[in-house]
């Protein structure tokens, strides 16, 4: 039976980073499982990578088909974006193991719609004053920095991850980010153990 690792964190902890690991190493033959968002693309992203990017009509005509799991709305300042997650025909958890990237209210959600068993939490954490200063190094490379939604973003996380939330979404393992290389290290040799459960 195939698993579904699903990666979580705050917004600059390396969830990107890890993930493009985790998919590049062919030992653990994940499948991408990407969401969809209707917020615009970031620098060097790219479609079908970190996200789908769609619009509202999309995004309701995949309702009206019954395969939207959750969404999610946020109200930024450059307007409401919204971020979901859909099933597709693509995915097979009976024969084929997936990784994806998220956050709580999305894993929760995912672990209601495909079971606890099949989805595994890969929670990832970064010192705050760290993650600050990360993400303000993306920001600032970006070609429109935009820090009023770096800081938004910021404040929000600090609520959507209390440590009641954590506890509540059935949480236990933690991966610290102190050291890259050392992070994703952990995080394999721990899917590899899922895996062969």
């Amino acid at each position: 039976m195939g698993k579904l690792f699903y990666v979580i964190g705050k917004s600059s902890t390396g969830k990107d980073t890890v993930f493009k690991n985790l998919m590049e190493n062919p030992k653990l033959a994940l499948r991408p499982f990407v969401m969809y968002t209707t917020r615009p693309m970031r620098g060097g992203e790219q479609p079908g990578v970190e996200y789908y990017f769609t619009d509202e009509e999309e995004l309701a005509r995949m309702t009206e088909q019954g395969n939207v799991i959750e969404v999610r709305s946020y109200d930024t300042v450059h307007g409401v974006w919204k971020y979901f997650t859909a099933h597709g025909e693509s995915i097979d958890l009976e024969n084929n193991s997936y990784a994806m990237i998220g956050v709580l209210d999305s894993f929760r959600a995912a672990r209601e719609y495909y079971g606890t068993e099949k989805v595994i939490p890969i929670y990832i954490e970064v010192e705050d004053g760290e993650r600050l200063q990360r993400a303000l190094d993306r920001e600032r490379a970006q070609e429109t920095p935009g820090y009023a939604e770096l800081c938004r973003r910021f404040l929000t996380d600090s609520e959507d991850f209390s440590e009641e939330n954590i506890e509540k979404s059935g949480i236990e393992k933690r991966f610290q980010n102190t050291n890259l290389q050392e992070c994703i290290q952990e995080i394999t040799a721990y899917i590899l153990e899922v895996k062969e459960r």
